[in-house]
């Protein structure tokens, strides 16, 4: 019972405040002033103590004056002078404005409970003899295999062993659409197995899979404060000590100066402690970054803190690597040019036999190509690998060489079908050949196809003033083949590790504020691709959990909304504390509206920084 009150104590005990103050003022209407007094005074205790609790011990171990303290002050000093009912009125409206903040804040957190409540807690462990058994996630090892129902969440970070399904990864992603999963696919905790019954072998220990780790990312991203918000508190402190030097000189000098009875000018004192409180300036900040994050980790976005979120809104160039990030980071087979008179399916089962005994990725990618095209590699084949060069076997009694030009007769590889090699190359596409005994067999032009959705968002981060640029290790012609179909503002090929870092040097110099996707250490925001791997997890500043560049436009859409949402809170709340603290100099203001002012605005200001949960930015 008490775990279902317990968050929602702060707010029992102020609407209990506010309640006994309407007893006590119907008291004091009725000239009954003692038991109205007594009853005032627990409505100070009951409706105050939590926030006088925190600015007391708050002040202590930080050493500064903090707006709690300030209210506190004012509330006592009204009621001092006899002003119980408004002394009493600040304490509940304090108190109403803390609960509603601290409902607000465990708002913005929603979406971290909702990825801890998704990780399942048992797992149906598959045993040798073939039994299934219900066992907690936290008995498992790696290496162990684990049955998933549809319908279930996937309970441990794995691969798929047998079977095949549908995935609702939505949860790491933040795409809606399922993927399809087939034998040795990837998949992660807490997503959910939709359609088919599968076999997965565990990968990882339950306390290191990815859902684990987005959780303990997006938590250390809340506790770091960004540097806006560190200035703020900074300010805090100092602006509270400003306040009472003002308060403790408006305590005598407008009596003196300009004729205030002493009841007044103690009264204005007390309303100025109130109305100058920085409480809407304090939290203009803070919810809306934590909206922000949270909102970034529901839609497949990591931020590792506030000052990260500040950085990318003012993004002004994007320097990408190639090779995963615009490109799918897999060679795929985009030609395959064969002589006129050899046998087809003789010639692709060939070359992928020889090819499937090898493990360079072109070689894969060869093989995959020639299976798609629905023909078995050739069998038993004795492959002699020639470093550098390519594979050669013995095939019909003759010698069969794949390989670059070099390897298999540069001057025949150049004037095969008419000399396609060069224009292959000059789409940034890497030409292998195969030769038999009567001179070149085949042609096959790979290419590290650029993702579908790359120009797209190329386009929309130029259309928002951000210079993109390409910084790739492939050779010139490549880069260029590339840039070409992506749309960069810029590329720079055959770009060593050591040269990143310079070109990067230049570019900060240049706009101030830059992006890196991949190895961003030395820009002003990393951006880590890649399905969320270990290191770009360690490194990165920000983390895309799957391989969408769309989600880089939108982290720049969030960021920049945030930041409008920030600037919005800080005008409009100092604006309010000037008003109001004119309006007091001016007698123009109770003690019970400023009060309303004062924490209407701060709450204002919070549900302005809620806005950053909506998805649609």
């Amino acid at each position: 019972m008490w775990n279902k009150v317990r968050p929602h104590i702060e707010l029992i005990a102020a609407v209990l405040s506010g309640f006994l103050i309407i007893i006590a003022y119907i008291l004091e209407l009725q000239d009954i002033a003692l038991p109205s007094v007594a009853i005032y005074l627990l409505a100070f205790v009951i409706g105050g103590y939590a926030k006088a609790k925190y600015g007391i011990k708050k002040t202590i171990e930080d050493k500064e004056l903090n707006v709690e303290f300030l209210m506190i002050l004012a509330a006592v000093g009204a009621s001092i002078i006899g002003y119980w009912t408004e002394g009493a009125i600040l304490i509940f409206i304090f108190a109403l404005s803390g609960a509603l903040e601290t409902y607000t804040m465990n708002k913005s957190r929603k979406e971290l409970s909702a990825l801890m409540e998704m990780q399942p807690d048992e797992a149906w462990l598959l045993k040798e003899s073939g039994e299934t058994v219900r066992v907690p996630v936290g008995e498992l090892n790696t290496g162990d295999l684990v049955a998933v129902r549809p319908g279930e969440r996937i309970p441990v970070d794995g691969e798929v062993h047998s079977g095949q399904t549908a995935v609702d990864e939505s949860a790491i992603s933040g795409e809606a659409i399922p993927v399809s999963k087939y034998q040795h696919d990837n998949l992660f905790a807490g997503t959910v197995n939709l359609s088919g019954s599968i076999t997965m072998v565990m990968t990882k220990p339950s306390s290191e899979t990815m859902f684990q780790k987005i959780i303990e990312l997006v938590q250390s991203a809340e506790s770091e404060k960004s540097p806006s918000q560190q200035f703020i508190e900074r300010f805090e402190g100092r602006y509270v000590k400003i306040v009472l030097i003002v308060f403790v000189l408006m305590l005598f000098l407008p009596h003196f100066l300009v004729g205030w009875s002493w009841n007044e000018t103690f009264y204005r004192a007390m309303v100025l402690l109130v109305v100058a409180s920085p409480c809407a300036l304090v939290a203009s900040i803070m919810p809306a970054t934590l909206a922000a994050i949270s909102n970034g980790a529901k839609s497949g976005v990591i931020f590792k803190g506030g000052a990260h979120l500040e950085n990318l809104s003012v993004i002004k160039a994007i320097a990408f690597d190639k090779t995963g990030t615009l490109t799918r980071g897999k060679p795929e087979v985009t030609d395959f040019i064969i002589r006129q008179d050899a046998n087809r399916e003789q010639v692709m089962a060939l070359v992928a036999g020889i090819e499937s005994q090898s493990n360079h990725p072109l070689a894969k990618a060869m093989t995959d190509y020639v299976i798609q095209q629905g023909f078995e590699p050739m069998r038993n084949l004795q492959v002699v690998d020639v470093p550098g060069n390519g594979l050669k076997t013995q095939f019909n009694g003759a010698e069969i060489l794949i390989g670059k030009p070099g390897f298999v007769g540069e001057q025949e590889a150049y004037a095969f079908e008419g000399g396609i090699l060069e224009n292959l190359a000059n789409q940034g596409k890497t030409v292998t050949f195969v030769r038999d005994g009567h001179g070149i067999l085949a042609a096959m032009a790979l290419k590290d196809t650029v993702r579908d959705i790359t120009k797209s968002t190329i386009a929309e981060l130029q259309d928002r003033g951000i210079y993109c640029i390409m910084l790739t290790g492939d050779n010139r012609k490549t880069a260029k083949a590339i840039a070409e179909e992506t749309g960069v503002d810029e590329y720079i090929g055959e770009c060593l590790p050591g040269d990143k870092v310079q070109h990067l040097k230049k570019l900060l110099a240049k706009y101030k504020y830059v992006a890196m996707t991949g190895d961003g250490i030395n820009a002003t925001t990393g951006i880590a691709m890649g399905e969320g791997t270990d290191i770009a997890l360690e490194t990165a500043d920000v983390i895309l959990m799957k391989n969408d560049l769309s989600r880089i436009s939108y982290s720049i859409r969030l960021a920049r909304k945030m930041q409008r949402i920030v600037k919005q809170n800080i005008f409009f709340s100092v604006a309010v504390i000037l008003v109001l603290i004119l309006s007091n100099f001016f007698q123009a203001i109770s003690l019970p509206l400023g009060v309303i002012g004062h924490e209407g605005s701060t709450i204002l200001v919070i549900l302005n920084g809620l806005r950053m949960l909506n998805r649609n930015v």
